[in-house]
């Protein structure tokens, strides 16, 4: 196993939901919590649309949803949902026959936006495309889109408004004997969004898929969507997040990943514990991490690994950790496996024996992995 310690008073105690499927992906229930994102390439250009779902796929996406705006689209996801290799999640707005359309070409789960897919009988029919194609369907409730008869009695997009326009849907569903759903009450204030989440926990026991949305760049949209998602999974709810950036999508599903990671909910590749540097470290600690990042980018075994540029902290930090190195004087430092001293390593040499050790550590975690499974 991983030189990763049980602790008890960090374990988060997740809601109760109930389980549905993404495909062959399990969302709810006790199902590990999945990392979405979505394409941002024009759907009917098939090559570019695979194109960014195989890099998220790689990067870890379990889901990647894909809209489908026009019948261009709908013709197009076909052969999209055929050589993706995860599910496909088709995002619907307006347009119903759109949703029929996806469901009919294969997608997983079609996300329809109470606020403009239309009225209960075209709902209807998108419940019968779903459930005759086995498709899930996710209530996208949206604080810039929410019904015009909701806006009217709350006077403005509120978590109380979101809240009734996701349990109005979950209602038709369920009046249609179709349970295979999980909703959203996104919106852009981290505020508004988290109230709403809250109520919705309480509400239904359906599974809870977390955003907050349009959160902006990959500096600020990191910073709002950690804030807002890692507070209510903290708090145990979510059990499928998108982290929604204006980025590239690989982006967002490494920003999931870190969210999840940093409060030990899901875990993959390597987990590097690295000092901010001051003038004691004994080697460049920022660009040591940079390039570590990106060499070590390969590796899907969950492990840790400290880099820490002086004794102040190294020593501790290192006695954690699967892998670590402790700058010292000289231009040498102190390598540690599965916390406990190893040998001395000169710096020059640094890198690349890292690399070394994390992949031999990565292969001996995998094949106590494997023999535990058989």
């Amino acid at each position: 196993m991983s030189h990763n310690p049980v602790r008890p008073w960090r374990n988060i105690e997740r809601r109760k939901s109930r389980q549905i499927m993404v495909g062959s992906v399990p969302v709810g229930g006790d199902a590990p919590i999945t990392v979405q994102t979505m394409t941002n390439t024009l759907t009917h250009d098939v090559k570019a649309t695979l194109d960014q779902i195989i890099r998220s796929a790689e990067a870890g996406a379990d889901i990647v949803r894909v809209s489908v705006p026009d019948v261009e689209s709908s013709a197009a996801l076909r052969e999209i949902c055929r050589e993706s290799p995860v599910p496909i999640v088709a995002d619907i707005h307006f347009h119903y026959k759109r949703g029929i359309e996806a469901a009919e070409a294969g997608a997983a789960c079609l996300r329809i936006n109470p606020g403009n897919i239309g009225d209960e009988k075209r709902v209807k029919e998108v419940i019968k495309a779903a459930r005759d194609h086995g498709c899930s369907i996710r209530i996208g409730v949206n604080a810039g889109s929410l019904e015009k008869h909701l806006l009217e009695k709350y006077g403005e997009p509120t978590p109380d408004a979101m809240v009734e326009s996701g349990l109005e849907h979950i209602k038709i569903l369920q009046d249609n004997d179709f349970h295979e759903f999980k909703i959203s009450c996104k919106a852009s204030d981290v505020f508004m969004a988290a109230a709403a989440y809250q109520m919705l926990a309480e509400a239904t026991d359906a599974p809870i898929h977390l955003g907050i949305t349009e959160a902006g760049g990959l500096m600020s949209g990191t910073i709002k969507s950690a804030i807002g998602l890692g507070n209510l999974l903290w708090m145990g709810i979510g059990d499928t997040i998108r982290v929604s950036l204006s980025a590239d999508p690989v982006e967002e599903v490494k920003v999931g990943y870190e969210i999840l990671k940093s409060l030990g909910l899901r875990h993959r590749g390597v987990n590097i514990i690295s000092c901010p540097s001051c003038a004691r470290q004994g080697f460049d600690v920022i660009k040591t991490v940079e390039i570590l990042e990106k060499r070590l980018a390969h590796i899907k075994t969950p492990m840790s690994l400290s880099i820490i540029g002086c004794v102040v902290n190294g020593p501790g930090e290192a006695l954690m950790t699967d892998v670590g190195f402790t700058g010292g004087g000289a231009g040498a430092g102190m390598v540690y496996l599965a916390g406990k001293q190893s040998h001395k390593l000169g710096n020059e040499q640094m890198v690349e024996h890292i690399v070394e050790q994390v992949e031999k550590k990565a292969a001996e975690l995998d094949a106590a992995a494997a023999n535990d499974g058989e």
